[in-house]
């Protein structure tokens, strides 16, 4: 067990800081090269570099402001929730100063520059979306509105996409009232920042949209219906192999007018071709029904979330 528990503890680090690394490389190749500016603690990091002209870059601002958020959150979250963010804010506070000076310009010029604004905040949003659902799929978060939409959603059960998109809309426009200079030292213009905060908010509805799709995706449910003669032996290598519950329908062929047993099993999407496999390497003329199901609660799946009701003793 403390062997099994040490690779799933790698493997949960492995891909937050995989989706870390995503967040930042987005940030530094498509977002900040071409000022725009996004929600979150970042879009107010960015709004600061770009009005002191770079003396106060990102990864400074990002720290400061994750690490007053961090502290609210560690009684609501728990600690094994700080662990992880705390780990992921620190290598994004540090990705983001680090490879701001150390990506080629040439690299982002033919990635981001040369392809315009609007190409650039698609391709941002989607990476910096897809990233932190990666990681928030582990337990972490890069820090700042996500935190505050966990906290949320750990009580109630609101798309942590829709709550961060609300924050962010303010981030945004909030903008317009600092000065925003460009690599070179321009001053941009009035017309060109109301621009950016179009491009901003496309940039949250992609950002947001890929996250939602991501971590449903990582979470959407299938049950299935198995009808065969053999369902002793699926039943047991379900329960045994693939660790999964299996319930046993008593049930009636109308045809045949003969009794049969049906099981029911219910398991993510993602592990669907490996359950498909296994039953016809069982039965290959087992009859198999596949649906989609959501709301799946329980062990192994969600949980319900907010308080419980109180019931009133009956004197």
């Amino acid at each position: 067990m403390d062997g099994k528990r040490i690779l799933t503890g790698v493997k949960e680090y492995a891909l937050i800081t995989l989706g870390i690394l995503m967040y930042v490389m987005a940030w530094c190749v498509f977002l900040a090269p071409n000022n725009l500016v996004g929600g979150g603690v970042t879009g107010i990091a960015a709004i600061i570099q770009y009005a002191t002209h770079g003396k106060i870059t990102i990864g400074y601002t990002y720290f400061t402001v994750n690490a007053v958020l961090l502290l609210l959150a560690i009684r609501t979250l728990g600690k094994g929730f700080s662990t992880k963010t705390i780990y992921a804010m620190v290598l994004a506070s540090v990705g983001l100063n680090v490879f701001q000076s150390i990506i080629p310009h040439e690299v982002i010029q033919s990635l981001a520059l040369d392809n315009g604004k609007l190409i650039s905040a698609v391709m941002g949003a989607i990476i910096v979306g897809v990233g932190i659902g990666i990681s928030m799929s582990q337990g972490g978060s890069s820090g700042g509105t996500d935190i505050i939409a966990l906290m949320i959603n750990k009580k109630h059960n609101i798309s942590p996409g829709r709550l961060m998109m609300m924050m962010d809309v303010v981030i945004i426009l909030s903008s317009m009232l600092f000065p925003s200079y460009t690599e070179d030292g321009t001053l941009m213009p009035l017309t060109d920042k109301i621009v950016t905060i179009v491009y901003g908010y496309l940039m949250v509805g992609i950002e947001n949209m890929s996250l939602d799709m991501y971590l449903s995706g990582t979470k959407q449910s299938v049950q299935l219906f198995v009808l065969s003669k053999k369902y002793a032996e699926i039943a047991d290598y379900i329960t045994t192999e693939l660790k999964r519950g299996v319930t046993v329908l008593d049930g009636k062929g109308w045809f045949t007018k003969q009794q049969a047993q049906v099981l029911m099993i219910i398991t993510r999407r993602s592990d669907l071709n490996l359950f498909l496999r296994a039953i016809k390497s069982i039965d290959s003329s087992a009859f198999l029904s596949v649906s989609n199901v959501m709301g799946v609660y329980g062990e192994g799946f969600d949980t319900i979330k907010g308080s419980t009701i109180k019931r009133k003793k009956k004197i």
